[in-house]
């Protein structure tokens, strides 16, 4: 439930958001989001959250993080941490966690509403703790996936679950397919 003269904010977890839409086979429309979300109150800020891998010459998100930047969305990056496992894998670890909760919690007395985009439990106690503050807390994610995208007990806590499957039709697109160049080879 929005009221049209709420202020409300958006905290993106960019890669839980990126995995969840992934998982229902669409792809975020990030201006049509922030349209729907302007429609349904006074939008103060559109956070999104993600890590960058700095050694890579050209990161595949590169191109959605200067466009958001661009298009009113308060970008919050860092470096990703490159190591390996006991197995000898390489893997790559940019938890944003920290940073969405501590945004969260000094802009919440500005704030009527926040809309979270996680399904990530460690986000209750943040959750809990805007909702003693006067904020309502909507979170969107997908108990449509297998396995759910959600952990439970964020559903609990939330005011208001917004399941991103429902909203397919007002921001979503097709996924893009991978080009094939003259050669056929993919790109």
């Amino acid at each position: 439930m929005f009221y049209k003269d709420e202020r409300l904010a958006l905290f993106i977890d960019g890669s839980n958001l990126y995995a969840a839409a992934k998982a229902l086979g669409f792809d975020i429309d990030y201006k049509l989001l922030r349209q729907e979300f302007e429609r349904r109150g006074k939008l103060v800020r559109a956070f999104y959250y993600t890590a960058l891998l700095e050694s890579e010459e050209y990161s595949p998100i590169r191109p959605l993080v200067d466009w958001l930047n661009y298009n009113g969305f308060a970008m919050v990056t860092k470096p990703a941490k490159e190591y390996t496992d006991s197995m000898g894998r390489r893997k790559v670890k940019g938890n944003m966690d920290i940073e969405l909760a501590v945004d969260a919690m000094e802009l919440a007395p500005r704030l009527d509403h926040i809309v979270l985009f996680s399904g990530d439990g460690d986000f209750r106690p943040l959750i809990e703790s805007l909702q003693r503050q006067g904020c309502r807390v909507s979170v969107v994610s997908t108990i449509r996936s297998q396995p759910p995208m959600i952990a439970d007990e964020l559903r609990r806590q939330a005011d208001n679950f917004i399941e991103l499957d429902a909203l397919r039709e007002v921001i979503g697109r097709p996924p893009r397919e991978p080009r094939e160049d003259e050669n056929g080879d993919e790109s």
